[in-house]
């Protein structure tokens, strides 16, 4: 896991309405409002927040459109993340709107790509997002190859114009072990294993210092599940913190 600081831009248009959603296979929008439950002392929206607001957003697309948490889990079936590139503009702050997008952007193999986009009520960006999924058969544990009709469920679209980070993570020579702790119960999402979010919180816990994060890099090797223990290793350097995950092995 990696935070750096990266400053691209972009422009969008977005108009508002309380409480409203929009669909058409494609783009998918909702409206909302930063809760207080969602940020922290500086009164603004925390990271694991803005992730939570992309992980709900393409949760109710699949909702909407037939493949949701429901028929998945009866299919044996899931839709997994393997890698996030979250690019953070600004934090907004408590009770300010925002609208919420998402879109499918590529199709290959066993893997799809998807975007992700925050912007406030002036249009502007406050966040967006990259993300690699890879889809599993969970009865037999491994990667297959998504159906035509989960593909064409979704639709494609173009990618937005950002930079693009590598998925692959280096990781530093020399990292510092910190204290090992369980999986609880409240880490554990709908596939009984820990939720994409909760990485990023894992992670945030680990690094002493406060960190002003605008970018986080998450490649995701293997699922956690209730009562593993973690050991958080961490490095400090110049432009990023990296934070590794790992079993007690």
């Amino acid at each position: 896991m990696r935070w750096s600081p990266v400053h691209p831009t972009f422009g969008s248009n977005g108009s508002f309405s309380e409480d409203t959603k929009e669909t058409d296979n494609v783009y998918y929008t909702f409206d909302s409002r930063i809760r207080y439950s969602e940020i922290d002392h500086h009164r603004t929206i925390t990271l694991p927040g803005i992730i939570n607001y992309f992980q709900d957003c393409s949760t109710f697309q699949s909702e909407d459109i037939g493949y949701g948490v429901e028929r998945f889990q009866t299919e044996g079936k899931a839709w997994v993340l393997s890698y996030w590139q979250v690019v953070v503009e600004r934090y907004p702050k408590i009770g300010e709107r925002v609208k919420v997008s998402t879109w499918a952007t590529s199709f290959k193999g066993i893997l799809a790509e998807r975007n992700f986009r925050m912007v406030d009520e002036s249009g502007q960006a406050v966040a967006y997002a990259n993300s690699v999924w890879t889809f599993m058969d969970k009865q037999k544990g491994r990667p297959v190859k998504p159906g035509q009709d989960e593909i064409d469920a979704y639709g494609m679209e173009e990618p937005l114009e950002m930079h693009y980070e590598p998925r692959k993570i280096r990781l530093p020579e020399k990292m510092t072990d910190g204290e090992t702790f369980k999986v609880r119960k409240y880490h554990i999402d709908t596939n009984e294993h820990v939720n994409n979010c909760q990485y990023v919180q894992m992670a945030l816990e680990a690094v002493e210092k406060e960190l002003n994060v605008h970018q986080v890099r998450v490649e995701y090797k293997h699922s956690a599940v209730y009562n593993d223990s973690i050991l958080p290793r961490v490095a400090e350097e110049d432009n990023r913190t990296v934070v590794e995950l790992c079993d007690p092995e």
